[in-house]
């Protein structure tokens, strides 16, 4: 028979792993919205993040419950704490997808200042990352997260490529510097959730090998 400890861990990961879908999909809807301009999805995108605060919320209780009432120990009990962490994580994706989707209300229909390219490529490489993570901590393998550094870097660089480019196109047309702000600010909540993603690996690294290593 298995253990209760055992039964009530599943449960907890699989509300985790719904969590993480909720944020993973909150990046790829607020960002398909933005280039879409489509504020009907920009819309749900915010209010959704309500769903991720509220189950956050219940997976935290039933953290606490777990290690007052079964006081796990050893790798049961970095499970836990894995789990804790972690979705404080998946919580601020949630928000930053939220706060791009607030940017593309305010963007509207207008006319974009330069093509769209790099910031969709910064949302597959996020989303990419968080799946990754998803796959680590439900198999509990972590062949996946090796190259997140490499990862992180390749979006702080194409962060910083849209600055540049953003900051020309200000100078060049003093009219374009409101929206220009505004996709800097979305550039940079991706960057943030790639961080994020970060923080998860090194988390669930943890959780599998009790052993402890930063992903930045």
């Amino acid at each position: 028979m298995p253990r209760i400890m055992d039964i009530e861990l599943k449960r907890l990961k699989e509300d985790t792993l719904k969590m993480g879908e909720l944020a993973k999909n909150s990046i790829r809807e607020a960002i398909h919205a933005l280039i879409n301009r489509d504020a009907k999805l920009a819309s749900k995108v915010i209010d959704d993040e309500t769903v991720v605060d509220e189950l956050e919320f219940e997976i935290e209780n039933k953290c606490v419950d777990l290690i007052l009432l079964r006081q796990p120990m050893a790798k049961d009990l970095r499970i836990v704490v894995t789990i804790l962490k972690i979705i404080t994580d998946l919580d601020r994706i949630s928000d930053l997808a939220k706060d791009i989707s607030v940017i593309t209300l305010h963007i509207g229909k207008e006319a974009f200042v330069k093509p769209l390219i790099d910031i969709p490529r910064m949302s597959e490489i996020a989303q990419g990352m968080i799946a990754d993570c998803l796959n680590a901590f439900s198999q509990e393998k972590i062949d996946s997260l090796k190259d997140f550094s490499e990862r992180d870097d390749l979006v702080d660089a194409l962060t910083d490529q849209v600055r540049r480019e953003l900051i020309i196109i200000m100078i060049e047309n003093p009219h374009s510097i409101t929206q220009s702000n505004r996709l800097l600010f979305v550039a940079l909540h991706l960057e943030r959730i790639a961080d994020h993603a970060c923080n998860i690996a090194s988390r669930i690294y943890y959780m599998v090998t009790g052993n402890k290593i930063k992903f930045e």
